[in-house]
């Protein structure tokens, strides 16, 4: 019963991470194509929904301690599920910010071609993809690989902040429009140092290794 009910919480850990995942795609598919019912939904349908299975897993996770007392590897699992869990609801959080933002910038004239974000949303999922599929697997490579990663997002929200300076100080009736990308790339960082903590704390499951702040990968 214990191992069908571990099953069960991965898969459910498995199917939030999707929905978060398509969140962040819908909220940048949404700025991109002018496209304010998919923002909409973002805000008013998915965010409760991924609110929603956040309770429930943690709801399972108690359960099954109270239960089933698991020990050992099951019980770091358990944990473990239950600060990813957290972590994918914040994440789910990163992405209403980020149609918010986008619901503000559609109504109005496009600052700047839009090249950096898509490309930071794009890798940013990727991220958050590969670290879930890490901790299923418990391949402390692929989360490893992850954690490099974030210095792509990292240097495309520098890319995206350098520039939006430059229009704001030519042209101050850009600020607020500026400021609403510079929320939007910052939410996208965000998501990558989530993706980033849940890596980290694949590596310590399957090695036992701390390695915060990328130390042993520098």
């Amino acid at each position: 019963m214990l191992e069908e009910k571990m099953i069960a919480l991965r898969k459910g850990l498995i199917e939030c991470a999707t929905h978060v995942e398509g969140m962040i795609d819908k909220s940048i598919k949404g700025l991109l194509q002018k496209n304010p019912s998919l923002l909409t939904e973002v805000i008013e349908k998915d965010e409760p929904k991924a609110n929603e299975t956040e309770i429930l897993i943690d709801g399972l996770c108690t359960t099954i301690i109270a239960q089933y007392e698991p020990k050992a590897r099951n019980l770091r699992t358990i944990l473990m599920v239950m600060k990813m869990n957290n972590d994918l609801e914040r994440a789910g959080d990163h992405a209403v910010n980020i149609a918010e933002c986008s619901l503000y910038l559609i109504e109005r004239p496009e600052l700047k071609p839009l090249l950096d974000i898509p490309r930071m949303a794009e890798e940013a999922v990727g991220m958050l993809k590969d670290a879930v599929d890490a901790f299923i697997k418990e391949d402390s490579a692929l989360a490893s690989m992850v954690c490099l990663r974030d210095n792509i997002v990292d240097n495309l929200g520098q890319q995206v902040l350098r520039e939006l300076i430059t229009f704001m100080a030519a042209d101050p009736s850009t600020i607020e429009r500026a400021m609403r990308l510079l929320n939007i790339a910052r939410n996208l960082e965000r998501l990558g140092d989530l993706s980033t903590n849940i890596s980290e704390d694949v590596i310590f499951m399957v090695e036992g290794k701390v390695i915060k702040h990328h130390k042993d990968q520098e």
